[in-house]
């Protein structure tokens, strides 16, 4: 794939799969609205320069040049109520459940116990590894 191809591709792919409440990101589609994504665009650009733009703008919105007019009206006139709803966007589609036993069942597993096992005599124990570890052995 020749660097046109690479620019095109990054340029067309510019969407967020999760729904972001952000003044500078669609909220019907994901699109992101930077010049370097679009415009600006240089095959010179890296991968790391053009997500560290996105990181950049996601983290200092451009509302006087939205891509989500509503959500910039919001931002500007509303913020509170903007902060609010991004959080509760955020705790919707962003946070995922954490795994607490995730490292515990990864060093017990390497012992060579199932994940099965492994996952009940946690469970048996509270989350105590050195109590599920003598449930397993004995």
């Amino acid at each position: 794939m020749g660097a046109d191809s690479d620019a095109t591709c990054l340029a067309a792919c510019s969407l967020l799969s999760l729904p972001v409440r952000h003044p500078n990101v669609s909220s019907a589609n994901g699109a992101i609205c930077l010049d370097v994504l679009k415009d600006a665009w240089s095959p010179a650009l890296t991968l790391k320069t053009a997500l560290l733009s996105v990181q950049a703008l996601l983290a200092s919105p451009e509302p006087k040049d939205p891509q989500d007019a509503v959500v910039a009206r919001q931002f500007m006139s509303e913020h509170a109520a903007f902060e609010r709803q991004a959080r509760e966007w955020t705790q919707a589609h962003a946070k995922r459940d954490v795994d607490p036993w995730a490292d515990k069942v990864a060093r017990l597993c390497e012992m060579g116990f199932s994940q099965g096992d492994v996952r009940r005599a946690l469970s048996d124990t509270s989350g105590d590894e050195g109590a599920a570890l003598e449930k397993l052995v004995g």
